[in-house]
């Protein structure tokens, strides 16, 4: 049975603390850290067509919501203080219109069993990061695709036929 997942939720804070790189550089610089989710992540909204959530806990007063790139199905998410990403992840899938649609990546296993509840699929993050490299692989693949299609196009007198 082929996965039908469209939007991709990430534990930011959880994730990034999963990872070892992301997490040595989290001690040094935590908004490198976040960036370096981000890029990470993007290949799957870009390449994968998956909406992507990406939620930290904040400390400001309200919950910021903050476009990736020009996208509208990219989003980093700042919770507020006194809510947690759990609790906005939580929501999100809750309001989805097919909860088994969202991908939640987490590490944390109470947060698993709530939105496995609520119908959603989890991953660990060692699994996020599989899921990552493979979009990577399918994504150098296809481009290495179009530039030999390009290429003897170019030969051939015109580009791209």
């Amino acid at each position: 049975m082929p996965e039908i997942l469209t939007h991709l939720l990430v534990d930011g804070s959880n994730v990034v603390q999963a990872w070892p790189d992301t997490r040595a550089l989290a001690r040094r610089d935590r908004e490198a850290a976040k960036a370096l989710l981000l890029r990470r992540v993007a290949v799957l909204h870009d390449f994968s067509a998956w909406r992507v959530t990406v939620v930290f806990d904040g400390r400001g007063e309200e919950l910021r919501v903050e476009a990736v790139g020009d996208s509208q199905n990219f989003a980093c998410v700042h919770t507020p203080a006194g809510a947690t990403a759990d609790d906005i992840i939580e929501q999100l899938v809750g309001r989805a219109d097919e909860p088994a649609s969202c991908l939640v990546a987490t590490a944390d296993q109470a947060e698993r069993a709530t939105v496995e509840a609520a119908g959603a699929v989890w991953c660990d993050p060692e699994e996020l990061a599989k899921r990552i490299e493979a979009a990577d692989t399918r994504q150098a693949r296809a481009v290495a695709r179009g530039n030999a299609e390009t290429e003897r196009g170019w030969r051939r007198g015109g580009a791209g036929r």
